[in-house]
């Protein structure tokens, strides 16, 4: 355990997990190693808000714990990036079971948080229907406001997201303001998005029906009146 980390007294598998990945920042820092190595200034750029010395000290951490590693990249690119060892890539499927946890309870975005092309495609992954994808073949490209684009591929129950442009996509997706987590979570038919504007379309209208079923929010249960025992 890194000396500075705080500790919970618990011999408890979970008790540790949150003490190797639960200090402020460090599951973002993952989160965006998921996608693929960094450097320090990309981090900085993906993490607009993280203070220096904190995303520093995490890296840092992290790396003790044995979950990043840095390696030096050759001299013609010059420099370090920092990316995830085998162990830290076993928590992809568990940031991905939190993110759409917490999807769940995503209202509309505030005006100071921000929304980046790390997250565009994290998203993604995260509200995949792999079971609604068994059979299904298509693709999709997504044009964010600011000039940010990433596409998805789905072929037969897999899912491959990333940035730019594809040519070939059956829908090209431009959401005007939030309209597409309404699409997502249910609040929102597809063709009531359409109609109003707030999301906008070129290709086959319907493929933005199967989107919504493909990567889909469930509804947050609503809250209990009482204490249940199990």
């Amino acid at each position: 355990m890194p000396t500075s980390a705080r500790t919970y007294g618990q011999f408890c598998g979970l008790a540790r997990a949150l003490e190797i990945v639960g200090e402020r920042w460090s599951l973002l820092v993952i989160r965006d190693l998921v996608l693929g190595p960094k450097r320090f200034g990309d981090l900085q750029r993906t993490l607009p808000r993280i203070p220096v010395s904190i995303l520093t000290s995490r890296l840092n951490e992290l790396e003790e714990t044995g979950v990043i590693r840095r390696r030096v990249l050759s001299q013609l690119d010059a420099g370090v990036v920092y990316e995830l060892t085998e162990y830290g890539c076993e928590l992809d499927h568990i940031l991905l079971d939190l993110g759409l946890w917490g999807a769940r309870s995503l209202t509309h975005p505030k005006p100071d948080e921000v929304f980046t092309l790390d997250i565009a495609i994290i998203s993604l992954y995260t509200t995949f229907q792999e079971e609604a994808a068994r059979g299904v073949h298509v693709n999709y490209e997504l044009r964010y406001p600011g000039d940010m684009v990433v596409h998805a591929m789905i072929d037969d129950g897999a899912l491959k997201v990333a940035a730019g442009a594809l040519p070939a996509a059956d829908l090209v997706i431009e959401p005007q303001g939030p309209a597409i987590l309404d699409v997502l979570n249910g609040n929102l038919s597809a063709q009531d998005a359409i109609s109003s504007g707030k999301v906008r379309v070129e290709g086959d209208p319907a493929h933005l029906e199967l989107f919504g079923r493909l990567f889909h929010i469930p509804p947050a249960p609503a809250r209990p009146t009482g204490l249940s025992v199990h």
